[in-house]
């Protein structure tokens, strides 16, 4: 009876060291998941953000308005018919 307890005692031990420690193990199964749930994070912002290029590149193709609309924000264009005006606050002034 003793030999075996020691046998099965042995043989559990052996199956919780394949089960914890090795190759497939349950910890390697975790850090996979955690892998895989923060790369599916990045892809899903990665997508968003193709998506948004992607409008942008359409809306740029179809007309000018686009084209203008970015230049006017990022580049400060005027358009040849208009008149620019920058308003200053008074040297006395203070905000």
């Amino acid at each position: 009876m003793r030999l075996f307890i020691v046998t099965f005692a042995a043989v559990l031990a052996l199956l919780q060291y394949q089960l914890w420690m090795t190759d497939g193990s349950l910890r390697e199964v975790w850090r996979l998941q955690e892998a895989i749930s923060e790369q599916t994070e990045v892809n899903r912002s990665l997508a968003s953000r193709n998506s948004a290029l992607e409008a942008e590149v359409l809306d740029l193709k179809q007309g000018l308005e686009a084209a203008e609309e970015r230049a006017r924000a990022e580049l400060g264009m005027v358009g040849s018919d208009e008149t620019f005006y920058q308003i200053t606050p008074h040297r006395g002034e203070r905000r």
